[in-house]
């Protein structure tokens, strides 16, 4: 599959998710990073990628082929490189702030003329909150504004995330959250067919199996009884349409300052992961999100190939599978050995609830 197949049924001149929705602790508990190190990450949103510079890696190369994806981590870099923590939060829209269209301008002469003209040509998605603004975030705030006030008050939406002991937070969901109207519109909302329309493309389905919808409610059911639920930032965005105080872990106020300090290691590129090998060379871990998902078996076993021809002897590869099973290590165990105890810890830690698996292979060619 080429940049331009896939162009041809993928709409990238949005913003597709301004968010990363995977769990960056652990992805880098999975990759363990030492310092020095050379990391190649899928772009998306910028955001797992910030996270690998608390590690003080030699670079950080972030790759994505939607051009509008590396117009918002750049922009995003830019802000870290020139904003205090606090001007950063409001500046994206982690907080309140009336600055937002003020910070651009001072910020807008060191962006690449693209990225520029981009956000100069969109200054309504900045001054909103920029990470309010992909299609997949308005997938969850339509379900939050709209559907779950149909389901839950906003009272009981609340107590959800109250702290409570996990005999608490089990009864509570059995008793007071899992209701007719919440299994009847949760299926009907996060159904492929609706999850195509607003949410997630319906190229990236293209190999799934199954009813995606009753998957969605299984995982989302687990976390819901679990006391995780508290402060599961990702959960929180679906059903508020908000983090409410909550951060991604390359904002945390602990990690802002390393990743501010290592910004420079940052590297964007408009590419597949496949490209970046041949640009910067090997790599000893890579964040592959959950690339596989959209691949045929033919593809993803070529794909695969290429990436381990690119990482390091002992290097890590990690990534998700959401609805389709892929597992390098299956189908090229001479090459790539399955973490299988780290995942599958991994796995039951994981935020981003929606998940099937979380899969760590190392090379040992």
């Amino acid at each position: 599959m080429t940049k331009e197949d896939l162009t041809k049924r993928v709409n990238f001149d949005i913003i597709r998710y301004a968010n990363c929705w995977e769990d960056a602790d652990i992805l880098l508990a999975g990759l363990s990073p030492a310092p020095g190190s050379k990391v190649l990450s899928i772009g998306s949103a910028g955001d797992n990628s910030f996270s690998f510079l608390v590690t003080d890696p030699e670079l950080v190369a972030a790759v994505d082929i939607n051009p509008t994806q590396l117009f918002l981590i750049e922009l995003k870099k830019v802000c870290i490189q020139n904003l205090e923590w606090e001007e950063v939060l409001g500046f994206l829209g982690f907080r309140p702030s009336e600055r937002r269209l003020q910070y651009f301008q001072g910020l807008k002469s060191q962006l690449s003329s693209a990225t520029r003209a981009y956000w100069e040509s969109n200054l309504a998605l900045i001054a909103n909150g920029v990470i309010h603004q992909g299609k997949f975030e308005r997938y969850f705030q339509l379900f939050s504004g709209r559907i779950l006030p149909w389901i839950h008050s906003r009272r009981v939406v609340e107590a959800l995330f109250e702290a409570k002991t996990a005999e608490e937070q089990v009864y509570f969901y059995q008793n007071k959250w899992n209701t007719w109207r919440w299994r009847l519109l949760f299926r009907i909302f996060f159904s492929r067919y609706v999850m195509g329309k607003y949410g997630r493309d319906p190229e990236f389905q293209k190999q799934v199996q199954g009813s995606v919808s009753k998957f969605i409610f299984e995982k989302a059911a687990a976390q819901l009884a679990s006391v995780a639920a508290q402060d599961n930032y990702i959960l929180r965005y679906t059903l508020t349409g908000g983090f409410d105080g909550l951060l991604p872990h390359y904002l945390q106020k602990e990690h802002y300052p390393r990743v501010r300090a290592n910004i420079d290691r940052l590297h964007l590129k408009e590419c597949y992961a496949q490209g970046a090998i041949a640009h910067y060379g090997k790599f000893h871990c890579m964040n592959l999100s959950d690339i596989f998902e959209y691949m045929d078996a033919g593809l993803f076993r070529e794909t695969a190939r290429t990436l381990i021809a690119g990482t390091e002897q002992d290097g890590r590869l990690g990534y998700w599978n959401l609805m389709v099973p892929r597992r390098i290590s299956q189908i090229l165990p001479e090459n790539v050995e399955y973490l299988h105890t780290e995942s599958e810890r991994l796995t039951a830690m994981d935020k981003g609830f929606f998940y099937k698996g979380f899969i760590v292979d190392q090379v040992v060619r």
